[in-house]
Order: structure tokens, then sequence, then C-alpha cells
């Protein structure tokens, strides 16, 4: 990495204060990095512009694997902060190479399930695997999350060996399985993640059945199933899915049915889950971007949404060109869309994860200067 000066440079007195920071407003996060070394007025001047002028957003991500080699095939992060698409270039875990594919259940976590190996990872680019032993139970679709400091595996099983419902919970301070209550049998046809929709709190798991909306929450500290409660807030809703967004719940709804998709809405869920709550609607997807999301679809069934922060990013993973992008202001939800660079190379689209990280300068600065190899830039 290159030296760095810590005294003041020639010429900073002609560019410093409001005019410095307002400047620092519209570099991309990953150039900032080189400008906090450079001195420590310049330091200052790019801590207060990324809390005033223009803050750090949620970035979203697009992991591709292949079950060939070289399996992780590419990484590629949009930043809303400054509209830029960045392309990550990092040393390969090993645990990639002996799995078959690379999985997500919601937004912040990554995992690789084979009949002799577990691996995950949770921190915002996902360069540090966690290996464990595979679960005891054989799955296929699972759903995968962590809540707290514990891993949560449910469902997803062959029903004609093992319980399709069975739940394990995986402890990683003392590296051990526990089993823990069956999921509701009210999900019995519907337990492999492409059914369901997951949000995660400090203290639980959130786990919506799509169609229906039919919800339950599990406590994994107490291993109690909570519900069932119905989180469909418009009887026009033909699908949902869930997300979090500070510690609150909200619904991304499809209005109208399969074969006529009319509309986009966004509710939070305001008050608790099993006493009083009520749906505050934050927004409407524009009819353009609904025709964006739908693309060449002659139906949609589902959804996909990854929340964070203030972010919602929506897709359709059958028809991935697009990705909807809302930020929720003041209560309501201000839309664009993000044009999936990823759809250039269509090799990679098969192997597609999407995720959402919280990536902040020190994420980045931990990365560089721990991985030689890794490599940040912006997407040509």
């Amino acid at each position: 990495m290159t030296q760095h000066n810590t005294t003041e440079p020639e010429g900073e007195a002609s560019i410093h204060g409001d005019v410095l920071e307002a400047i620092f407003s519209h570099v991309p996060l990953i150039h900032l990095l080189s400008a906090c070394h450079v001195s420590r007025s310049w330091n200052r001047a790019v801590s207060s512009s990324l809390a005033h002028l223009n803050p750090i957003k949620p970035w979203l991500i697009l992991h591709t694997h292949s079950s060939r080699s070289p399996h992780f095939t590419a990484t590629h992060a949009y930043d809303p902060r400054s509209h830029l698409w960045l392309d990550i270039r990092r040393p390969e875990s090993p645990s990639v190479k002996r799995a078959s594919a690379l999985r997500s259940s919601h937004s912040t976590l990554l995992y690789l399930l084979s009949p002799t190996i577990f691996a995950f990872s949770f921190d915002p680019l996902h360069l540090t695997w966690h290996h464990a032993d595979a679960p005891r139970v054989w799955r296929i679709d699972p759903i995968v999350a962590r809540v707290g400091h514990l891993i949560v595996v449910a469902g997803g099983a062959c029903d004609f060996e093992d319980d399709p419902l069975a739940v394990e919970i995986y402890n990683p301070g003392t590296r051990t399985w526990s089993t823990g209550p069956s999921m509701p049998e009210i999900l019995k046809d519907s337990t492999a993640s492409m059914w369901l929709s997951v949000a995660v709190d400090e203290q639980r798991m959130h786990m919506t059945e799509k169609n229906s909306g039919v919800t339950y929450s599990f406590d994994p500290n107490a291993e109690i199933w909570y519900g069932p409660y119905d989180l469909r807030p418009d009887q026009r809703v033909y699908s949902c899915v869930i997300g979090t967004l500070h510690g609150s719940l909200i619904v991304a709804g499809l209005v109208g049915d399969m074969e006529n998709l009319k509309g986009v809405k966004l509710w939070e869920v305001r008050g608790e889950l099993g006493k009083e709550f009520r749906w505050m609607e934050m927004g409407e997807m524009p009819n353009e971007m609904v025709k964006k999301l739908k693309g060449e679809s002659e139906r949609v069934a589902s959804i996909a949404m990854n929340a964070m922060g203030d972010f919602v990013y929506i897709h359709n993973p059958s028809e991935p060109a697009e990705m909807i992008a809302g930020e929720i202001v003041n209560g309501i939800c201000k839309w664009r869309n993000v044009r999936n660079v990823v759809m250039k190379d269509e090799s990679l689209m098969q192997g597609m994860v999407v995720g959402c990280s919280d990536v902040g300068l020190w994420d980045l600065q931990k990365a560089v200067s721990e991985n030689r190899n890794l490599a940040v830039k912006v997407h040509a």
C-alpha cells in the first residue's frame, strides 16, 4: 500500500473546510480510503462529509457461483451513495471449491452446504468464512439465518428420510449443533426456501409463506415458535415477502395475480406481532418500474427483497435484468431502477446470489489491508 503523509500537504490551504467536504461528497466510497490518509484535516473532512452531506448507504451485492472451476466467478456491488457498480476480486475460500452451491436465505448471510461441510459468512464483504460439520439432517433447500450469535437451519429436508420440518441450531462459540422444535405443521408443504421469505431481528427469525402471508417467528435462544400471524396487508396481494429495516418488519406485496401484475406496494408493520399491530403504507412502485420488474415474463409468481438501513432492493428472480431500489425518506419510499451489470455475461446468471451489506470505510480498509489479493475497482 502507498505510504501516506500524515502532515498537511502543500497547497491544502486552498481547499479546506466546507469546500473540501462538498468535494468528498461526490467521491465514491472506495476512493475516500486514500483521502483519509492524506492528512488529519482531510480525514476530518471525509468523516464530516459522510456524516452530513452524503452518508454511507447499504450496498446491493451480487455473487456469482459455478459448480465448475473457478467456482466464485465474481462479486459485483452497487453503491447507491455514488450510483456506481464495483468489481470485487478476492482470493477464493477453500470451502467454495468443495461445495456445490452458494446460497442465501436473507440479506446478510451466505452459506455453502454439502453432506460433509457447512460453511457460512456474514461479514459485509464476505471475506471471512466459518466452517462446521454438516447438520445431522441432510437438506436440499433449507432456510438458514443468523439470529444474534446463533445460526438456525430449518426445513428443506427430504421427507422420505428425515422430518422435512426439522430445525437445527449451530452455536459458533461452542462449535456444536442442537436440535430445536420442528417448524409448525402448517408449513409442511412449503418448507423449502423458494416458498418462504425470511427476515431477522436481534432476537427472532420471521418466516412468511409467500402465497398466503402466514407467518411464524422463532426464538432460537428460548427454542419457541410464535404465531401464526397474517402478514398479507391487503386481500388484493397474491404474494408477499418480508424484511427488516431498523428492527421493524416490512412487507412488499404483489397486487393483482400472476398473469396480471398490477402493482407492488411496501408496508411497515407497526406494533408487535402477537399483540395489536397495524399497517403503515410506505410507498407504491411506479408503473414504469413495475414493467421493468416484470421484464419479458408472462407471469410473475413472486419477487425477492433485500432490506437494510433505509434501503430495499427488489428484483424478479426469473427476470433479474433490473433491480429496483427503494430508499425510505421520512417514512416514504423513493424508487429508482438499477441496471444489473451481471446481465452483460449471461453465463454468470445461473448461479447469482443477491445480498445486501452495510459496507463502511473501516470494512474496506480492513479488507484491503488484510487481503493483498483483494481488488475493488469501479466497474467499467
